[in-house]
């Protein structure tokens, strides 16, 4: 199972990209879009959406369950990916690279640090290394 050291995840499936420059990018994990299947829908936040971290930021519904996406980080939502409302595929086939959710100015960057590492998520996840 792919699992990308550089990210940071929670126990929830949800990873973070940190950008460096006080953004970061928010998806569902392999783990997840594995265990959900073949996504067919996605509610994405709008821009400007202000969220503390652990509060429901997004949906996705696959053919199996709808399951709700939450917030790693606190922040406000300044981008999300359009091109998942017609490719919720995208969350299957690349779900670290095309199937982003959304990007957010985040507010603490320390509470980042507090998320779990990929060894941590894989032993969590109970992915395969």
């Amino acid at each position: 199972m792919d699992i990308p050291q550089a990210l940071r995840y929670t126990a929830t499936h949800e990873w973070v990209a940190d950008h460096g420059d006080g953004t970061a990018s928010v998806g569902i994990t392999a783990v997840a879009s594995d265990q959900l299947g073949d996504m067919v829908y996605v509610e994405l936040p709008k821009v400007g959406a202000r969220f503390k971290r652990g509060e429901t930021a997004a949906t996705v519904e696959s053919t199996k369950a709808a399951s709700d996406v939450y917030a790693p980080v606190s922040g406000e939502v300044i981008e999300v990916n359009a091109g998942l409302i017609d490719q919720p595929g995208k969350l299957n086939e690349a779900p670290y690279a095309a199937g982003w959710l959304f990007k957010m100015r985040v507010a603490d960057p320390k509470e980042a640090q507090g998320l779990l590492d990929a060894d941590a998520y894989r032993a969590t996840a109970g992915a395969a290394p």
